[in-house]
């Protein structure tokens, strides 16, 4: 089984001599990704965080195949979040480097390369579920289930705060926007909390008093910036604080959340909710996964990288450990044994523990892996876990439901196609100071 974390293989191995055979050419692993340009803190970090994974490894002694030890070598295509520039990295990664795995951010640039990646069965990863549908047979998303994580911060919100029962929300008019405010909307209906107000702007809309000012005229218990994009939820919050809002605050993401509480107050940020812990959280040290400890991972990724921690800098290195485990499990690196060790293990680990596949009914394929998520609050300006929360447990609850929203915005697999492949359009991450 696919269970063991990567911690856990260097910690067993360290214990005996390394005197099996080692090779000199590399295991190749592409990273397709925007690294320059105005997207590149969707890429960037992931990168950053793979050269940790990439050093740790090596340092162990490289990868175990067939008796074998290889070194491994991540290389990168900066595609600048252009569709032509992902198909000409994709072409050169996977026929001149023949790298056996590639990890892409996905959206608009996996849209150019959907029937390329099948007809070469390149096993592909994306950060963008949304890029699953029945004909990318090799696609995967093991790491980032956006949006399907959001339910866990709702549930867990419904049950520690019983009083809350009005919920003002909004998200930008996109691929990325469209699927989460229907998320949303799904889970607050599940919890029994009435949307008062629910605003869909445009994605170049800046105009923040136009969008939260209607949110806060409806005075409700709760705003939610959904996954409005960082910049945004940095302006909007601050437009909050400044007229004087007293509610709690729910985000799907809230990266450089210091800057916002040195921005506000520390009292006015303490309690707001999102998806994404530090690593250095006291409840990921009892988690085996594929860090040498999560905190050691955070403390050595902000001493080389400083000022760049988000999401995106440990879930490419999730995919790798699971890619990573299931080559040394079926001693190959062919993508389709790979894939399929991947898809029939009994149990199967993700970054947050047991996970298992999933997604036909959304995506059209079981090729997104869910499991448990955390819920993370603020306390005393500290980002810290509240609470693990099954997706799975939630659908089996609540999956018709979710349907039913997603279908009302056009983001079921079918819906997409008929339509044709929308834009996802992403913008940084990173507020400018």
């Amino acid at each position: 089984m696919i269970n063991s974390s990567f911690a856990h293989r260097m910690a067993v191995t360290s214990l005996f001599p390394q005197s099996r055979v080692g090779m000199n050419d590399p295991v190749k692993i592409g990273f397709l990704a925007p690294l320059t340009g105005p997207v590149s803190s969707w890429g960037l970090p992931g990168l950053h965080g793979c050269r940790l994974w990439e050093d740790w490894l090596n340092r162990a002694g490289g990868m175990l195949i067939g008796g074998r030890r290889y070194p491994v070598s991540i290389i990168p295509f900066d595609c600048g979040y252009d569709p032509e520039q992902a198909t000409e990295g994709a072409r050169h990664l996977v026929r001149h480097e023949q790298v056996q795995l590639l990890m892409m951010l996905g959206g608009d640039t996996f849209t150019p390369l959907r029937q390329f990646l099948n007809e070469n069965k390149v096993l592909a990863s994306t950060l963008l579920p949304s890029d699953l549908s029945p004909d990318t047979r090799y696609l995967i998303a093991p790491a980032e289930v956006h949006p399907l994580y959001n339910v866990t911060a709702v549930d867990w919100l419904s049950r520690a705060r019983p009083g809350l029962r009005k919920v003002a929300l909004c998200s930008q008019k996109d691929a990325l926007g469209l699927p989460s405010v229907a998320t949303y909307r799904a889970a607050f209906e599940a919890a029994r909390i009435d949307v008062v107000k629910d605003i869909l702007y445009d994605p170049a809309d800046s105009d923040v008093a136009g969008i939260v000012q209607p949110m806060l005229d409806s005075e409700p218990d709760l705003l939610c910036w959904c996954t409005s994009y960082t910049p945004m939820v940095h302006s909007m919050t601050e437009y909050a604080h400044k007229m004087g809002y007293k509610g709690e605050i729910l985000s799907c993401t809230m990266d450089n959340y210091q800057r916002l509480v040195a921005r506000t107050s520390l009292d006015f940020m303490d309690g707001a909710i999102f998806q994404f812990p530090d690593f250095d959280d006291p409840k990921l040290a009892k988690k085996a996964f594929f860090f040498n400890r999560p905190s050691t991972f955070f403390k050595e990724y902000n001493a080389r990288y400083p000022d760049s921690w988000s999401a995106v800098s440990w879930e490419y290195v999730a995919i790798l450990d699971l890619w990573h485990a299931a080559v040394e499990k079926v001693g190959s690196v062919n993508p389709v044994s790979v894939l399929n060790t991947m898809k029939h293990m009994d149990t199967t680990t993700h970054a947050f523990g047991a996970a298992r596949w999933w997604g036909e009914s959304i995506f059209g394929i079981d090729n997104a892996l869910i499991g448990d998520w955390p819920v993370v609050t603020l306390q005393e300006g500290r980002a810290r876990i509240v609470e693990f929360g099954s997706i799975p447990d939630w659908l089996e609850k609540h999956e018709a439901l979710l349907q039913r929203h997603l279908s009302a915005v056009g983001q079921l697999w079918q819906q997409r196609l008929e339509t044709g492949d929308q834009k996802t359009g992403l913008t940084s991450r990173i507020v400018e100071s």
